[in-house]
Order: structure tokens, then C-alpha cells, then sequence
């Protein structure tokens, strides 16, 4: 009896101690924790690397800081590689989550393959794994330049074998991408829909903030478009989609990419544009399907049942922002059509929805681009065009900062098409003088030289 009395005893003490200790331990792991966090915030960064240093050895699971601002100290600080390596890989390790948008792994990958390719310190095909599993986790968390980056490689290792797959991933991206544009737009009219409010410091940075990033934003999306034309002609798209449509002929998400595509690269004149667009509209009664399915009436000649139809599609719709793209649809359609006119009134009606829709005003000024050999009997009134569509690049440039990047080419080109001055001089026009522009236009513009 007490020898069992004394086994008792002894294994009270060791479960005491191992308690004890543990309680120490976890107390001073959130000693030194504190006092890193207090450094690292104080910019402190030798001070904040000693009880770092600790916290990776000792306290590897107690918070998700730990790495956060650990790769600030190995790839900022101490610029070690190995050491970077090292928290990345315990990040991993110990908090694995993947939807806990305060914690995301997915920016961890994207974070490390930015260090990775600053520092030339892994291949192409190392980095693109680790932007891949980024990717997979979840696309909106990664930096824009990794988005470009990542679908750059899957295009330069699919485009030949499976081209679906580069189209699927453009797809994906680029509907991650509108939504944060669409975020920033609804962020920057917010700030700007009132132009007699007088916004305080705080609002002008970030006023500044979601401007850059839409920009950012609006310039990978071009980047992508640009990847994607080479390889998304109607000449490769048809065979596939004519392969794939009855496996997805149900399939909403397939018919809306495959329909948005062969819209977007001009391929409405197949048969098969009609197969899609009816398919799409039958597979999911939405705004976007009914606008599709209305050009195809308005082709076949049904103009009442197109105009009903695109009626059908806006009152579907709540949303401004994609309201104004509804309308926009419609108006890329009619431009396609050659209504110019019609183009123009329904562009304007899409910057009723959304005054900062930039691409609307890019579409006015192609139109009228388009009618410069029919808007005048001579060489200055066919040029002063170019002033009526520079005007509308401008101001698609001044509202919408996503676009601004495209805009400036516009802008470019329409001002290199201005009169020359000896062109106005022969007319017997006067710079900075009004001017009104014949035809279906019909605006008046200040006459402007080209420079030459």
C-alpha cells in the first residue's frame, strides 16, 4: 500500500512539473512575443530579430505575426535567403489555412515568389509552382504583377497542347480582376460623385489609394487581353468550341465564356455564335444571356423582339455598375452593326449607371473615328473628327483610372490625326475657334493642330 501511495505521489510531482513548465514556457514565449511586436512596430528591427529568433525555435505555432513580419526581418532586413526560406516554409507548416482572409496563405506564396524573383533566387518553373498554388488557394490575394506573371506561364505552357486550359484561366483571373475593379469604381465615385464636397486628408489618400490600384489593375487587364489575342482568333476558337458544345451545352459558365469570347474577338458572323448565344439563354435566364440573345434577333431582323429583349436584361439587372455594362454591350453590338448613332445614345445611357465608365467614352470616340471619311468634304473637316473622338479619349482617360493606360494610346493617335497647320490655315480657320462637326455627330469641338 505504500509503495502505491508513493507511485501516486511521484507521478502527481512529474504531471505537476510538466505542467509547470509548460506554463512557463507558454508564458514566455508571450513575453518575447510582446516585446517582438512592440519593436517590430517601433521599426526596431535588431531589437524585434533577437525575441524573433526565439519565437521561431521555441514558439513556432503561437501566431501567424511570427511570419507575417519574420519575412520582413529575413528578406528586408537581414536580406537572407535561407533564413526567408525558412519562414515561408514554418508559415506553412504551422498555419495552413486556406480562407481565413486575415491569415491568407494564398498572399504568403504570392509574397515569397515576389521575393523569389526580385532576388533571382529560383527558376521560371519554381516560381510559376509556387504562383500556381497561389493561385489555386485563391487568385484575388495575389499581387497584380504575380496575377500577369502566373498567366503569362500557364499561356506559354498550355497555348499549344490545351488551349482550353488558357482560356479557362483568363476567364477566372480576369472575373477576379473586374471585381476589384468594380470595388475601387464604386470606392472612387463614392469620393468623387459630389463635386462641390470638400474631401478631408484622410479621404484624399484614399482617393489616391484605390486610383493607383485601379490603375494597376486596369493594366494588368490589358496585359492579359493582349496574352489572350494572340491565341484566342476565331480561327482556333470555333473548332473548339464546335468540339466541346454538346459535353456543355447545358453548362452556363462554359456558354457564357465561349459566347463572351467569340463576341469580344468578332466571331458574331459564324453560325455558331447563334448555336452558343440561344444555348446560353436557354441554360440560365440572366441579363448577360438576354443581351447576347437580342443581337441575335436584331440580326434576324426581329428589331421589336432585340428591343424587348434588351429591356428584359436591364430590369434583370440591380447593380449600376453592371448595368452600365449591360448597356455597353448593347452599344458594342450596334457599333458592330455600323449604328454609330445607336452605338453613341446607348454608350451615354451606360454613363447614366456609371459616369466614371471610361470604356464607354473610348467606345464614342472609335465611333466617331470610324466616320471620319464621311463626316466631311475636305481635309480639315475629315481631320477635325479626330478632335471629336480625342475629346472623348480624354475623358475617359480623367475619370476612369483603369483604362488610363489604354487611353493615352487613343489619345496619341487621335491627336497625331489632327489638321495640320498649314491644313487650317488653308481652310481659313483659326486655332482654339469653335467648330462644328458635320453629319451624325454633330458636336462642336475647339480646332486643334497636330503640331506638324
Amino acid at each position: 500500500m505504500k509503495k502505491i501511495t508513493f507511485l501516486l505521489a511521484v507521478t502527481a510531482f512529474l504531471v505537476t512539473a510538466k505542467t509547470n513548465a509548460q506554463e512557463d514556457a507558454t508564458r514566455d514565449c508571450q513575453i518575447k512575443y510582446n516585446l517582438f511586436r512592440g519593436d517590430f512596430k517601433s521599426k526596431k528591427y535588431d531589437e524585434a530579430f533577437v525575441n524573433w529568433t526565439y519565437l521561431m525555435e521555441n514558439c513556432q505555432d503561437l501566431s501567424v505575426n511570427i511570419y507575417k513580419n519574420g519575412s520582413t526581418l529575413a528578406e528586408d532586413v537581414k536580406k537572407d535567403p535561407v533564413l526567408a526560406k525558412k519562414v515561408y516554409e514554418q508559415r506553412l507548416k504551422y498555419f495552413p489555412e486556406h480562407h481565413d482572409t486575415k491569415n491568407n496563405l494564398a498572399k504568403a506564396h504570392s509574397d515569397y515568389a515576389t521575393y523569389l524573383i526580385k532576388n533571382k533566387l529560383a527558376s521560371d518553373a519554381e516560381i510559376f509552382t509556387i504562383l500556381e498554388t497561389a493561385y489555386k488557394i485563391s487568385p484575388k490575394d495575389m499581387s497584380v504583377k504575380n496575377i500577369y506573371k502566373y498567366f503569362q506561364g500557364v499561356t506559354d505552357k498550355y497555348k499549344d497542347v490545351e488551349p482550353q486550359k488558357v482560356f479557362d484561366t483568363y476567364d477566372d483571373v480576369i472575373e477576379s480582376v473586374g471585381e476589384k475593379l468594380d470595388d475601387y469604381t464604386k470606392k472612387i465615385i463614392k469620393l468623387t460623385g459630389d463635386s462641390t464636397k470638400v474631401l478631408s486628408a484622410k479621404e484624399k489618400r484614399y482617393l489616391r489609394a484605390y486610383t493607383i490600384n485601379s490603375k494597376a489593375l486596369g493594366q494588368v487587364e490589358g496585359g492579359l487581353d493582349n496574352i489572350i489575342s494572340e491565341i484566342a482568333t476565331c480561327e482556333r476558337l470555333i473548332p473548339i468550341y464546335q468540339r466541346d458544345f454538346e459535353a456543355n451545352k447545358s453548362n452556363a459558365v462554359w456558354l457564357r465564356r465561349a459566347v463572351s469570347r467569340m463576341f469580344n474577338k468578332g466571331c458574331q458572323e459564324d453560325p455558331l455564335f447563334e448555336t452558343l448565344a440561344k444555348a446560353y439563354a436557354e441554360a440560365t435566364p440572366s441579363p448577360d444571356s438576354y443581351s447576347f440573345y437580342a443581337g441575335i434577333l436584331e440580326k434576324n431582323g426581329d428589331a421589336s423582339g432585340a428591343a424587348a429583349m434588351r429591356q428584359k436584361a436591364l430590369d434583370l439587372e440591380t447593380d449600376p455598375l453592371k448595368k452600365a455594362k449591360t448597356k455597353l454591350k448593347f452599344a458594342q453590338a450596334a457599333l458592330a452593326r455600323g449604328q454609330k448613332s445607336k452605338a453613341r445614345s446607348l454608350a451615354r445611357e451606360a454613363l447614366k449607371f456609371n459616369p466614371n465608365y471610361g470604356k464607354a467614352y473610348l467606345l464614342i470616340g472609335r465611333a466617331y473615328q470610324t466616320s471620319v471619311n464621311s463626316c466631311g468634304s475636305d481635309e480639315f473637316e475629315k481631320r477635325m473628327v479626330y478632335a471629336a473622338a480625342l475629346r472623348q479619349a480624354q475623358r475617359a482617360s480623367a475619370v476612369d483610372p483603369s483604362i488610363s493606360s489604354t487611353a493615352r494610346k487613343y489619345i496619341a493617335t487621335y491627336r497625331a490625326n489632327l489638321p495640320s497647320k498649314k491644313v487650317i490655315f488653308t481652310k481659313g480657320a483659326t486655332i482654339g475657334s469653335n467648330y462644328t462637326i458635320k453629319c451624325w455627330i454633330g458636336e462642336t469641338v475647339k480646332v486643334a493642330s497636330s503640331g506638324k
